[in-house]
C-alpha cells in the first residue's frame, strides 16, 4: 500500500510540478489574483505591494545563502567528511539508511534547524555513496522530512519570540516561556511522536520497494567531482611548495587561521554566557563558519571550500525574492489576514487550536516564514483564544506547526539542502507529500486530543 501511494505521488510530481522557480511564480500569480478578488485593492496598488515586498527578505536570503555555504564548506572538511562516513557505515540496507537519515534529519532541526537541512543533505548524499541499494532521492526526502519538526524545537522563530520582551501581543499575553511551548509536555509528546515515528514510516517506503524502481546515486559523477576538487588542491599547493611567497605563505599559515579562529571563539563564549542557549539563525552561520575555518586548518583550504559551495547557491539568490514577493501581496493587503479570520470564525474553544494550524498550513504556502507567519497570524488570532479560554502558548505552538507541517509541499525551504543534493525539487516531492500526510495527522490528532483530555 505505502509502495502504491508513494508511487503515485511521485509519478504525480514527476508530471505536474514545475520547477521551484516557476513554482514561485505560479504561486505569485495565485496570490495576485486571490488578492484582487476578495481584498479589494486594486491591480496597480497590489503590483506595488508585490514590487515593495520583493526588497523584504533580502536579509533572510542571504542568511540562508551564508547557511548553505558555511555549511557545505565545514562539511567538506576532512574531520566531517570522516565522521559522516562512519555514521553512513551504520546501514547495510536501502531501508535502513532511509531510517537512519529521517532520525537523523528530526534531531538535529529539533536543536536547530539550520543545522538540520545541512547535516541531513549531507547523510544523504554519504549514505548514497556507501549503502547499496539505497534510493537516493528518497534518502534526500527523508533528509527534508526531518525539517517538519523545527517549529517544535529550540530555534523556532514563533516560540523564541513570543518568550523574547516587546514581542507584539505582549500586552494580552506577557511574556510567554520556553517552558510553555517548546518544552511544555503537550509539544514535547507531539514533536518527539513525529521524530521517532517518521522515520519508520520511511523504513517502510524503502522495504516496499522494487529492485528497478531504485535510483542510486551516480557514483561516477561523484568521484568526478571529488577528483576535479582533489587535482586543483594539489596543483594549487604544488605551486606554493616550488615558489612560496609572502602571499602564499600567508594562505597556508595555520597559526593565522587559529588566530583569526580564537576571536570567534571567544565571541562563541561570551554570547552563550551572557544569553543562555541563544541558538539564532546568525549564530548557527557564525558557529559553522569558525568551525570550518578550524578544521580546514589552512586559510587556502577554506577560500577553496566556500568557491565550491557558493556554486550551489543561485536557487536561493533567484528565487527568495520572489516570495518576498508574494509575502508583500499577503500580508500588505490583508489576505491572509482574512484567510486567518475565516478559520476563526467558526472555532470554538475545542477545535480552535486545530483550525488554527490549518489556517497557518494554508497561509504557509504564500508566506513561508516563521516570523512573517507569526506577524500576520499572531494579532488575530491570540485575541481570539483569551475570548474563547484557550491557553495563547497553545494557540502560538498551533501557528507553529502550521508553518512546518505545508514546507513538505513547499520548496522554499528545500533549495539549500537540495543544492546540497544536486537534486530537483520533483525528485524528493513526492515522497514529501506522504511526510505531510503523516505529520498532519498527527498534529491534527494531537491538538484534538490534549483539548479532551
Amino acid at each position: 500500500m505505502l509502495n502504491r501511494m508513494s508511487k503515485f505521488f511521485v509519478n504525480l510530481v514527476q508530471r505536474y510540478l514545475p520547477d521551484a522557480y516557476l513554482f514561485a511564480i505560479v504561486l505569485t500569480f495565485i496570490a495576485y489574483l486571490l488578492a484582487l478578488l476578495v481584498t479589494g485593492k486594486g491591480p496597480l496598488e497590489l503590483i506595488g505591494m508585490w514590487g515593495d515586498g520583493i526588497w523584504g527578505i533580502l536579509t533572510f536570503a542571504m542568511q540562508m545563502i551564508l547557511i548553505l555555504v558555511t555549511g557545505h564548506s565545514l562539511a567538506s572538511s576532512p574531520p566531517i567528511k570522516k565522521i559522516l562516513s562512519s555514521v553512513a557505515s551504520i546501514p547495510k540496507t536501502g531501508a535502513g539508511a532511509a531510517f537512519l537519515v529521517v532520525l537523523v534529519a528530526g534531531m538535529a532541526n529539533f536543536v536547530s534547524w539550520g543545522f538540520g537541512l545541512v547535516v541531513a543533505a549531507l547523510l544523504a548524499r554519504e549514505l548514497g555513496k556507501k549503502v547499496k541499494g539505497s534510493d537516493y532521492p528518497l534518502l534526500v526526502a527523508g533528509g527534508y522530512a526531518g525539517f517538519v519538526v523545527w517549529h517544535g524545537g529550540i530555534s523556532g522563530s514563533i516560540p523564541l519570540a513570543v518568550a523574547t520582551k516587546g514581542h507584539i501581543v505582549e500586552k494580552l499575553t506577557g511574556i510567554i516561556p520556553m517552558s510553555r511551548t517548546v518544552f511544555s509536555v503537550e509539544n514535547l509528546v507531539i514533536t518527539w511522536f513525529v521524530i521517532l515515528t517518521m522515520p519508520v514510516l520511511f523504513y517502510l517506503i524503502a522495504k516496499s520497494k522494487k529492485q528497478d524502481e531504485i535510483i542510486s546515486l551516480d557514483l561516477e559523477l561523484v568521484a568526478a567531482e571529488e577528483a576535479k576538487a582533489q587535482l586543483a588542491a594539489t596543483t594549487e599547493l604544488q605551486l606554493a611548495s616550488t615558489g612560496p611567497t609572502f602571499a602564499s605563505r600567508l594562505e597556508n599559515s595555520i597559526i593565522v587561521n587559529m588566530l583569526f579562529a580564537l576571536g570567534g571563539v571567544i565571541y562563541l563564549v561570551r554570547h552563550f554566557a551572557m544569553k543562555g542557549f541563544d541558538l539564532n539563525l546568525n549564530i548557527v552561520i557564525f558557529i559553522f563558519l569558525i568551525l570550518g575555518v578550524i578544521l580546514h586548518l589552512r586559510p587556502i583550504n577554506y577560500v577553496r571550500a566556500v568557491n565550491e559551495a557558493i556554486k550551489g547557491a543561485g536557487g536561493i539568490a533567484l528565487q527568495f525574492p520572489l516570495y518576498g514577493g508574494i509575502q508583500g501581496i499577503m500580508v500588505t493587503s490583508g489576505l491572509a489576514a482574512i484567510i486567518a479570520n475565516g478559520f476563526v470564525s467558526f472555532s470554538n474553544e475545542i477545535t480552535f487550536p486545530l483550525f488554527t494550524f490549518l489556517a497557518g498550513g494554508i497561509i504557509n504556502i504564500f508566506v513561508p516564514s516563521g516570523g512573517g507567519q507569526w506577524i500576520v497570524q499572531g494579532p488575530i488570532n491570540i485575541p481570539a483564544a483569551i475570548k474563547l479560554g484557550v491557553d495563547p502558548a497553545t494557540v502560538a505552538m498551533s501557528i507553529a506547526y502550521g508553518d512546518q507541517w505545508t514546507n513538505m509541499i513547499q520548496p522554499f525551504w528545500a533549495l539549500p539542502l537540495l543544492a546540497i543534493a544536486k537534486l530537483n525539487v520533483r525528485d524528493i516531492m513526492g515522497y514529501c507529500v506522504m511526510a505531510l500526510i503523516w505529520s498532519g495527522v498527527v498534529f491534527s490528532a494531537g491538538l484534538l486530543i490534549f483539548r479532551l483530555i
